[in-house]
């Protein structure tokens, strides 16, 4: 970990926190999800970097030590695709691999289709196939208590959150999505409510690193991290027939909450989603969970290794 260099590059007027590891010719960029931060892919970083790779993680916008945009209420995933292609810029990188999380998948996909020139292969981590606006996540079709829906309503996740110190939302937030059930609440009850105080961390997650997201989004807050993802997914990001030509990889845990989203394991199973994407591969990883490449690092190392070797032509 101490090996890992961080710094501050200005991209698009902000100036976003950057950790990196590596020195090699070939790039892994590494997007996280929420509650992640940079310090998500610790493991991965580590991996990469020993195996040849110049890994490159940041806090994205309004996320950790980044700065926030002028308007945070108006960010967008669009925002976050334009931020990647930026950084690659700022960085003078020209092609690397992308590795998205939750979230962080969706930037990695939109790049993928727009700017294909620009990566080398994709891996996701917990998220299919899905953009913004009508192919992303079906709404409608969940209950009215899940939490992405409490979440995408102005002020309600401000005031649940509000009642606790950062430190107990995060660690609430991470018991809750290492479940692989949906989290729903009650009409008389909030989200932060669904977790037992006395509940313990999952053995793979220390009290230290719990830690490090409190001391990061205590210093970020939520007020970005609300609006993107969950208050911006339904607005269309304007890409019209989307196929990634790039090679790409889904790692999915099998006790990952996000297969009970309606329709979403017949989408992987069932191969729908490569319609989208016709040079992807899927590995289901029977005992990971929605933070799988924290729960399971070695394996999840191992997957990625063997991708990116696959695809790194000499």
């Amino acid at each position: 970990m101490e090996k890992i260099q961080h710094s501050h590059v200005q991209v698009q007027g902000l100036k976003l926190h950057v950790a990196q590891i590596g020195t090699g010719p070939k790039v892994v960029l590494f997007l996280h999800g929420f509650p992640e931060i940079w310090y998500s892919w610790r493991h991965q970083m580590i991996a990469v970097a020993n195996a040849g790779f110049r890994a490159v993680a940041f806090d994205c916008r309004g996320y950790g030590l980044s700065d926030h945009p002028p308007e945070p209420e108006k960010a967008n995933f669009n925002d976050l695709a334009d931020e990647v292609v930026a950084l690659l810029d700022c960085l003078a990188i020209d092609k690397a691999f992308l590795v998205g999380k939750d979230f962080g998948a969706m930037p990695a996909f939109m790049v993928a289709v727009t700017h294909p020139e620009r990566v080398l292969g994709v891996i996701t981590l917990g998220i299919p196939f899905l953009i913004p606006g009508p192919l992303g996540i079906q709404l409608d079709l969940l209950p009215k208590g899940f939490y992405v829906i409490r979440w995408a309503e102005p002020g309600r996740a401000e005031a649940d959150f509000g009642r606790f110190d950062v430190k107990t939302v995060v660690r609430n937030i991470y018991i809750l999505f290492c479940r692989s059930e949906l989290q729903v609440a009650g009409d008389n009850e909030e989200i932060m409510n669904l977790v037992d105080p006395s509940t313990p961390l999952p053995p793979w997650f220390t009290e230290e690193d719990l830690d490090v997201y409190a001391t990061l989004y205590q210093n970020s807050g939520f007020r970005t991290a609300l609006q993107v993802p969950y208050r911006c997914m339904l607005l269309d990001c304007g890409i019209t027939n989307p196929k990634v030509i790039a090679p790409s990889l889904l790692i999915m845990g099998e006790k990952d909450y996000v297969m009970k989203f309606p329709g979403m394991e017949d989408y992987m199973r069932k191969g729908t989603v490569k319609q989208f994407m016709p040079n992807l591969d899927i590995i289901f990883m029977p005992e990971g969970n929605h933070f799988v490449q924290e729960q399971l690092p070695e394996q999840v190392n191992e997957l990625i290794l063997t991708f990116l070797n696959k695809n790194s032509s000499t």
